[in-house]
């Protein structure tokens, strides 16, 4: 007989290796995205946002299908001047005959790039400063702050202008870099008070007895405990962005070499078009509404699954 009939039904056996467990950050986003979407608010959130990153991975396309569909240098050869909606161009064309649904496109993903880039830059520094701030001394606090205060009473959008005035008109990614400087006091408050709760845990003092520096609390203890807090905070913050560069272009502060949605609504203001091409001005003042929503839309929904204590108790069964 061989070992495996010697085996009886009660004999032991070798158990078998199990599956690996999610590690705890995956499983921890993994379970946020689920509340996510499970609220309806941000459930139409995520839905428009999708739709949105699909406006700005087609962007890429109407110069491969045709040069006449190119957002800046395309011009249909047999339109000169602006027309309505068609077959050919499904928005109309603008005022030499540009393919207006090819630039709706392509400002998509300007406002993606400089909404995220703006947000996550200002989210970085805020984050850092916070935590700095929280964590440090009183004198490296009170510095920090300060600074904070003087670059929080800075009207945005105002300085910028000066500056664009002053030094004429700016290129996309600086405009992106002037918005995130002055973007981060607000994050860096945040995250400063609750570092402060932070750093009076037991967890926290059993680190520093446990012979933990000061960086590796900072990187490993309090940074991942304020990560939800920046996230919720960036999505308010792409809002902003989004909002200000559209307001920079339509002004005539923009960057000429790019198509963005502000960019477009200038257009139809310079060339006298406000109110006689509603097929020009719509799309891109809804584009960037509905953008907008969606991220703050997102940004509300997130503050019930990082905060337990604005969701509703679900009644009993």
């Amino acid at each position: 007989m061989n070992d495996a009939e010697c085996q009886g039904p009660g004999a032991y056996q070798e158990p078998s290796p199990a599956a690996p467990a999610p590690s705890f950050w995956r499983a921890t986003w993994r379970n946020n995205f689920r509340q996510l979407v499970a609220n309806p608010v941000g459930r139409i959130g995520v839905v428009l946002l999708a739709l949105f990153a699909l406006m700005a991975a087609a962007s890429f396309l109407p110069p491969l299908i045709h040069p006449m569909y190119h957002p800046m240098t395309g011009v249909d050869p047999l339109i000169a001047h602006s027309t309505g909606p068609s077959w050919r161009h499904w928005l109309g064309t603008d005022f030499i005959g540009r393919d207006i649904f090819s630039q709706l496109l392509a400002g998509s993903r300007v406002a993606f790039m400089v909404g995220v880039s703006a947000a996550l830059v200002s989210i970085l520094v805020g984050t850092a400063v916070g935590m700095v701030a929280g964590y440090g001394g009183r004198i490296v606090d009170s510095l920090l702050m300060r600074l904070a205060d003087i670059v929080m009473v800075m009207p945005t959008l105002l300085v910028v202008l000066i500056l664009a005035s002053l030094f004429g008109r700016l290129d996309i990614w600086t405009i992106v870099l002037l918005i995130a400087l002055f973007r981060w006091p607000g994050v860096a408050r945040v995250i400063r008070s609750r570092t402060l709760s932070l750093k009076h845990r037991p967890f926290i003092d059993a680190a520093r007895i446990a012979g933990a520096s000061h960086g590796r609390i900072i990187l490993r203890h309090i940074l991942p405990n304020v990560m939800p807090l920046a996230l919720l905070y960036m999505t308010f913050r792409v809002t902003s962005a989004i909002i200000i560069e559209a307001a920079l272009a339509f002004l005539g502060f923009g960057d000429p070499a790019t198509v963005s949605w502000g960019m477009m609504l200038q257009w139809v203001w310079k060339t006298g078009h406000m109110f006689q091409a509603p097929y020009w001005l719509l799309p891109p003042g809804l584009c960037i509404s509905l953008l907008t929503l969606s991220f703050y839309m997102i940004g509300r929904a997130l503050e019930d699954v990082i905060d337990p204590r604005l969701r509703r108790e679900e009644p009993d069964a």
